[in-house]
């Protein structure tokens, strides 16, 4: 009885000798101010982390803004100022994922930079190289993993998202793409007049008569610009014809390599697996649900993961709803949280 009374004894003091590990400590959310250069020019950006433990490797998302002179949070200011990209990036730390969002050419602290002198040659490769600059800093960071790396693209900035796809490494985990500009430019265009022009003619501001004469000009301006013509403004209203003027000259390189990609061709290089969101609104007049079904089919093709198409009801162009009209629609927010969800 001795030996045994002694012998748990021992382990009794071993067990309570054994020192307790504290737990790792709790590193509070922050952003800070990333800087990188692409082509000579100084690209401006915030780099937000989520509240994490100490040491932990985060999932992370470059965000990539849509169409236009908008910066870093998705704001072309002073007249249009959504915050898209800034309400995803909150959006993004309520799941733990770490979000780079940068002020583009043209915008913000970025400018134009080395194209100041020569804005005409700034075309649209040059902004998914930016993109690409983005991801491989995103991807350098002691905070995150390099390996869950996601790239969340919102109308121009989903096609850049599905360029980025099929070429960066390593591969992202995930792409989301929001509202995406799923075909041509220059057809995306043409469908938004059309659907215009169709909704001023029920208004009674055209004849019908007038309204089909407006739709072949529209037609033969898209041939005209991809046939590097001038453009015929005879049958076209003053504000379309003016539209059509400021896709020529200056922004005549940006557009035409615009015009020049097709997304539904760029999927069959993501690789299978990547996981895709993309998704449509059912108020959104930008970029209709239908302009989606090629695209949609070519990831499906490709052989990628969910969750796929979404179709968000009653959200518009810039993820608001009627409800929502200052804040990301809840169901884009469900729709994120399907995405990021492990």
């Amino acid at each position: 009885m001795l030996l045994h009374f002694t012998a748990a004894v021992m382990a009794l003091a071993f067990v309570t000798a054994t020192p307790v590990e504290a737990a790792p400590a709790l590193v509070p959310a922050a952003d800070r101010e990333v800087v990188f250069t692409v082509d000579g020019t100084a690209t401006y950006g915030t780099l937000h982390i989520p509240a994490h433990r100490a040491g932990q490797r985060l999932r992370a998302a470059v965000l990539l803004p849509g169409s236009g002179p908008a910066d870093r949070d998705g704001n072309q200011p002073p007249a249009l100022t959504p915050n898209t990209l800034a309400r995803l990036a909150d959006a993004l730390d309520g799941d733990r994922v770490a979000t780079l969002r940068f002020d583009k050419y043209g915008t913000g602290r970025t400018g134009l930079g080395a194209y100041g002198d020569r804005p005409e040659e700034l075309d649209y490769p040059a902004y998914v190289r930016q993109a690409r600059a983005a991801y491989a800093l995103l991807r350098d960071q002691p905070e995150t993993d390099p390996h869950a790396l996601l790239v969340v693209g919102h109308s121009e900035g989903a096609m850049t998202a599905l360029q980025l796809g099929g070429t960066v490494r390593p591969r992202p985990a995930g792409l989301a793409l929001l509202q995406p500009q799923a075909i041509r430019l220059l057809d995306l265009v043409a469908l938004q007049l059309k659907a215009q022009i169709a909704e001023a003619t029920r208004q009674g501001q055209f004849t019908p008569e007038e309204q089909r004469a407006i739709d072949a000009a529209v037609d033969a301006a898209v041939t005209s610009l991809r046939a590097h013509r001038p453009v015929d403004p005879t049958d076209l209203p003053p504000p379309i014809a003016q539209l059509f003027e400021a896709f020529q000259g200056t922004n005549g390189r940006f557009v035409d390599s615009d015009d020049a990609v097709y997304p539904p061709d760029t999927a069959a290089a993501l690789r299978p697996g990547t996981r895709v969101l993309l998704t449509c609104g059912t108020n959104d007049t930008q970029v209709p649900c239908a302009t989606t079904d090629a695209l949609t089919a070519a990831l499906r093709r490709a052989h990628v993961g969910g969750p796929g198409r979404v179709t968000l009801p009653g959200v518009d162009h810039l993820l608001h709803d009627a409800d929502h009209p200052d804040s990301l629609a809840p169901a884009v927010r469900n729709a994120l949280r399907r995405f990021v969800a492990r």
